[in-house]
């Protein structure tokens, strides 16, 4: 089969290089790309330290899939199946609900050395790791309010919270060798129309000037802010809304983490990529799949993931871009959901570069819409297949729907076992 696949590749260099595509150059480009891959599609959003608190802050995972990681050590072992079937070195995404520790901090607790386990894994497998402050599934947010909460009490709580979660971020950019990128998300707002929309905004506002008061080397940790259109729970009002932590990042120097899920039903994140990288140092895009708005399906390359790729790399974003995934399903193999997921979000970056983007920056240029047009709709048969299996073979990962194979062998000695014991 490696033949049959570099007979095919060969084709295609061939028939990219006719418009001055090096594919050899472009799969190197796209070996440098990090995907951080978020833990918790691995035990939807339980996390170790209150595994008895149910979830919450208008976040719902459905499904019974057997086999969902209970520790933090299958979790690792998940994961690293995961990765065995995904070309490239990666990142993971953790939130602070995941240390691994025999102690029991509260989350204005946490330190470094309660995620100690995930750093030494992380050196181990080579990856590089991400941070979240946990804003919700805690005694402290269920009145629906964190960072903006009218109880200074609690909201201090909720900046101590953060602030622990920045130094969490900086050890482990600081120990890995890799910049990591700390988000702030919470999920205050109101269920219904609020006469006050600015007061939480403004205790919001203070609550992440003091977040942010630290001093942190950005080599080690940068730090974004994400928003919402609404929740359940938070319907009518969100505290942290697009236009809010939009203007905060801007005016100071934070990353502007846009969700593909967190908008209008009818809204994409890909045409606002442009305009945000003129006035922003970078970028954190959460890229889901909003079935029906936030639904978190599993990342497929739909027409929006090609955008946003293409976006990417017409603009030469990559660089300044952070690529990190959210979503959840419990319904199906949860090892699978992370393979389909990121290997999608490659094949859409790996699809995108290999457009003749010059040539049609050229067209556009000069009016030429008919070549700009035709140009765009040939190239969408273009074999980029063959060099995605090229890559996917050169990197030592299963070519085409092979690894699903070793995704079910998986499932069957280490899963359903899994499952079946908690059972007994």
């Amino acid at each position: 089969m490696s033949n049959e696949i570099e007979k095919a590749y060969e084709l295609a260099r061939e028939q990219y290089a006719k418009h001055g595509i090096d594919t050899d150059q472009v799969l190197e480009q796209l070996d440098k790309i990090k995907i951080s891959v978020h833990c918790w599609q691995g035990d939807d959003v339980r996390g170790f330290l209150f595994q008895d608190q149910d979830l919450s802050g208008g976040i719902s995972v459905t499904g019974s899939h057997p086999g969902a990681a209970r520790t933090a050590g299958e979790l690792r072992q998940d994961l690293e199946q995961a990765f065995s079937m995904i070309p490239g070195r990666h990142k993971v995404n953790l939130h602070a609900i995941y240390a691994d520790t025999d102690e029991k901090p509260d989350l204005d607790e946490i330190m470094p050395h309660h995620y100690e386990p995930w750093v030494e894994w992380a050196k181990e497998q080579g990856l590089g790791l991400d941070f979240n402050p946990t804003c919700f599934s805690h005694e402290k947010s269920k009145e629906g309010f964190t960072l903006s909460h009218p109880d200074a009490s609690i909201r201090q709580f909720w900046i101590d919270h953060c602030k622990a979660s920045r130094r969490i971020g900086a050890y482990f950019g600081e120990q890995l060798g890799q910049t990591c990128v700390t988000n702030i998300w919470i999920p205050d707002g109101y269920k219904d129309t609020p006469v006050d929309r600015m007061a939480p905004r403004k205790r919001l506002m203070e609550s992440l000037n003091e977040v942010f008061a630290e001093p942190i080397d950005p080599a080690f940790n940068v730090d974004a802010v994400e928003s919402k259109l609404f929740g359940l729970g938070s319907e009518a009002y969100v505290v942290g809304s697009h236009e809010f932590y939009m203007g905060y990042a801007i005016k100071n120097q934070k990353l502007t983490c846009l969700d593909s899920g967190h908008f209008h039903p009818t809204e994409t994140i890909s045409g606002k990529l442009s305009s945000l990288a003129l006035f922003t140092s970078g970028l954190l895009l959460h890229v889901s799949r909003p079935m029906r708005w936030d639904s978190d399906h599993v990342v497929v390359m739909d027409d929006e993931l090609l955008e946003i790729a293409r976006e990417l790399v017409r603009h030469r974003l990559l660089d300044v871009t952070h690529i990190g995934l959210d979503f959840f399903d419990g319904s199906i193999n949860r090892v699978a959901a992370w393979v389909i997921g990121t290997r999608s979000t490659i094949k859409a970056l790996l699809r995108a570069m290999l457009e003749p983007v010059e040539t049609l920056k050229q067209a556009e240029l000069e009016g030429d819409y008919t070549t700009r047009l035709a140009l765009t709709e040939e190239f969408k048969s273009y074999p980029f297949g063959a060099v995605w299996d090229y890559y996917c073979l050169k990197t030592g990962v299963p070519v085409r729907e092979t690894w699903l194979e070793q995704a079910k062998d998986y499932e069957q000695n280490v899963l359903l076992p899994r499952w079946n014991s908690s059972l007994s």
